[in-house]
């Protein structure tokens, strides 16, 4: 029996030690609209292309930046209603430590509980797994922190990091460009770069999104019009 006879079983490994719905569920997110992370000595920046299917859709009712807390948020690579399971859990998770804590959730935590829903979802009979990879920023006590969070339940905490249809490209843009002493208004502007980098056509403020969290620990989405300005910046 080959590969494929076992690629239809979530919870059956093939003989080479796959399961083959988590690989095609990681093509699911290669699939997707490229998405990038990059952490600086004073913030986190997270970015992504927002592509409508039509000319004719508005814009405006797509978000792919989520916020999670005050101080904590996320974007994906992958299908969209999975990534919108995930960010409702993760909301949840964060209102019932703070419901015990009366403190913010720390962002590893955070992190290691959405991981453990998407690793769930690998190993129960009647489910698929989530077809989306999260970059997740957030800033706590310890610092500033961005993780990927993939369909098989693993996460990692990167300094910079792409995920999405032009990944491969993106993190060796990212590797000449990052550097340990980077600060958020440079993040931001290499963020747009390498988003220019693999994008098809011409990149505005409508068409690509971002998000920012510096020392102040408040997670807020740029508007058009601040995107805008970068783009002025960079020309």
């Amino acid at each position: 029996m080959g590969e494929s006879d076992y690629s239809f079983s979530l919870t059956t490994f093939s003989p080479s030690g796959k399961l083959v719905q988590i690989e095609y569920a990681l093509n699911a997110v290669s699939a997707g609209a490229t998405s990038l992370g990059i952490k600086a000595k004073n913030g986190i920046v997270v970015a992504t292309e927002k592509r409508m299917p039509s000319g004719l859709m508005d814009e405006k009712t797509l978000h792919k930046v989520s916020l999670i807390t005050e101080s904590i948020g996320m974007v994906y690579s992958g299908m969209g209603p999975d990534s919108r399971v995930l960010v409702k859990k993760a909301r949840k998770q964060a209102q019932a430590y703070y419901r015990v804590y009366s403190d913010q959730i720390p962002t590893a935590q955070l992190v290691k509980e959405i991981a453990s829903v998407m690793q769930e979802f690998t190993q129960s009979g009647g489910v698929r797994p989530f077809g989306v990879s999260l970059l997740v920023a957030g800033f706590d006590d310890e610092g500033p922190h961005l993780y990927q969070v993939d369909p098989s339940g693993s996460y990692f905490a990167w300094k910079a990091t792409a995920i999405g249809k032009n990944m491969v490209n993106a993190k060796t843009f990212l590797e000449k460009r990052y550097s340990d002493d980077i600060e958020l208004e440079d993040a931001i502007h290499t963020a747009i770069l390498t988003l220019k980098e693999g994008f098809e056509g011409q990149v505005n403020e409508n068409n690509i999104e971002i998000g920012i969290i510096s020392e102040d620990r408040k997670f807020v989405s740029l508007s058009p019009a601040e995107i805008k300005d970068y783009l002025l910046e960079i020309e």
